[in-house]
């Protein structure tokens, strides 16, 4: 089992990712405006609502791809814990 030790590091990194990516998104949101300024007068806040979207966007993506990455390596490394568990139980131990 000398895998298990850097495969838990390797997920705990993962999964610090994932609530550092939480976080920051919380960070960049709360100056969000939920209203639409469309006007003609409002140019600027239009330009800002349009790159805090993309920003929120990009956030976003890495946040649901690092979520499936760390749950899947989770799954695996409970798998591979219980599989050795299951192969340690097999031997004859005197």
């Amino acid at each position: 089992m000398s895998f298990m030790p850097f495969a838990l590091v390797v997920w705990l990194a993962i999964a610090s990712a994932v609530v550092g990516l939480a976080v920051f998104r919380k960070l960049i949101s709360r100056n969000e405006d939920d209203s639409l300024h469309v006007g003609s007068g409002d140019g600027a806040r239009v330009a800002e609502q349009a790159a805090l979207a993309h920003r929120l966007d990009v956030v976003d993506k890495w946040g649901k791809t690092l979520t499936v990455i760390a749950a899947a390596t989770g799954v695996v490394l409970v798998a591979a814990a219980v599989f050795e568990a299951w192969r340690s139980s097999l031997t004859i131990n005197p």
